[in-house]
């Protein structure tokens, strides 16, 4: 591993590309339920998935390259280069003084999710399995800087856990992993010891599980419908972040942390000021409610401590870092979204670790990120 900048963002976007998924499924099996892009009667180029719309009908999320952060492009000849072509997003990257890139869907959703809404497993998987091969093959083949994860599909489960060794013997370094799939469709909840073959392959084969902010929008508020497009990503983009307080708790109480205990987990776009409240009240719920006359051998903010990581862009780590623990703590750029730092990545980087120490400085802008990816 080479560093230039010292700085590994872990939570970055690519937008996938019109042919990839109609490129590499059979056109004579699934015609137009594959994703694909159509032109809608006022000339805007949509995706579409199985007749459902996608993205809220843009033709990309690029909003930090845009002109106007609040508006995302119509066309996908509006949808800058940098979003989906490697090489011009490596000079992106080295605009904004990032060394590597831990890279999220767009199109297949923030965490994977858009396939988990489909009714049909084989399809689902067919979606899934092109992405994660297209990922290896364009992005993870056009430099090591870029750090491939694999999305899944949310069931049957024992097609989750093969997905998952099949992509990571191809090269992914982690999972992308929609943190409540019952939202999604009908399945298991996953709570319920149904998951724990996903769980334990992960913990296999030593690659972290990434629970991307906003995959689950029934935790957020719906905007109120007279606000203007602007304000109502502007509410998302506040709440969401905020969610991961449902996600982490869920999984610190429904002992999956506790039957997993060399699962880790990344809460991508989590932000950190909320975790520390979370840790506290949860602690406090412990002890008032004795849970740990239950069989829990871990108070939550234990669990968290030993498996857990949150992760930042924007939060002044200083005020955060003793107490969640700068060794927990990951940074990103967030880019290409609307709310990312960049180009002002660099500048925020100096804002935000002020008053940090160097040793914790390091911990949070990379060796955390080089150790929990294996670089």
């Amino acid at each position: 591993m080479h560093l230039k900048y010292g700085v590994i963002s872990v939570d970055d976007h690519i937008q996938e590309p019109p042919d990839l998924w109609t490129q590499r499924l059979a056109e004579s099996r699934w015609g137009n339920r594959m994703p694909h892009m159509e032109r809608a009667a006022d000339g805007a180029e949509q995706w579409v998935l199985d007749g459902q719309l996608l993205l809220d009908g843009f033709a990309g999320r690029a909003g930090a390259l845009m002109t106007d952060r609040n508006r995302e492009p119509s066309c996908w000849d509006d949808v800058p280069p940098a979003a989906y072509v490697p090489s011009e997003r490596l000079k992106a990257m080295d605009a904004a003084g990032i060394d590597y890139a831990v890279l999220y869907p767009t199109v297949a959703g923030l965490a994977g999710e858009t396939f988990g809404r489909l009714t049909d497993p084989e399809l689902e998987l067919a979606c899934v399995q092109a992405y994660n091969d297209w990922v290896i093959d364009v992005w993870a083949g056009a430099s090591d800087r870029f750090i491939p994860q694999c999305i899944v599909p949310i069931g049957p489960v024992e097609a989750t856990a093969k997905e998952i060794r099949r992509a990571v013997a191809k090269g992914h370094r982690g999972v992308i992993f929609p943190s409540l799939p019952m939202h999604l469709r009908s399945v298991p909840h996953v709570s319920g010891p149904e998951y724990d073959p996903v769980w334990m392959a992960c913990e296999e084969l030593n690659v972290p599980v990434c629970l991307h902010a906003g995959a689950s929008p029934e935790l957020q508020y719906e905007p109120f419908s007279g606000l203007t497009p602007a304000l109502a990503e502007a509410l998302n983009a506040v709440t969401r972040p905020v969610s991961s307080v449902f996600v982490i708790s869920l999984y610190s109480f429904s002992r999956v942390l506790l039957r997993h205990p060399r699962l880790r987990v990344v809460l991508a776009e989590s932000a950190l000021s909320w975790g520390m409240l979370y840790m506290e009240w949860a602690d406090h719920q412990f002890d008032h409610d004795g849970l740990a006359r239950e069989g829990y051998e871990l108070k939550p903010s234990e669990m968290f401590h030993r498996q857990c990581f949150l992760t930042s862009w924007f939060d002044e780590v200083a005020p955060f870092a003793g107490y969640v623990g700068a060794e927990h703590i990951l940074w990103s750029a967030n880019f290409p979204l609307p709310n990312s730092s960049w180009p002002g990545t660099e500048e925020t980087i100096a804002r935000c670790f002020r008053n940090v120490s160097a040793e914790d400085r390091e911990k949070v802008l990379w060796k955390n990120a080089a150790t929990l990816y294996r670089l």
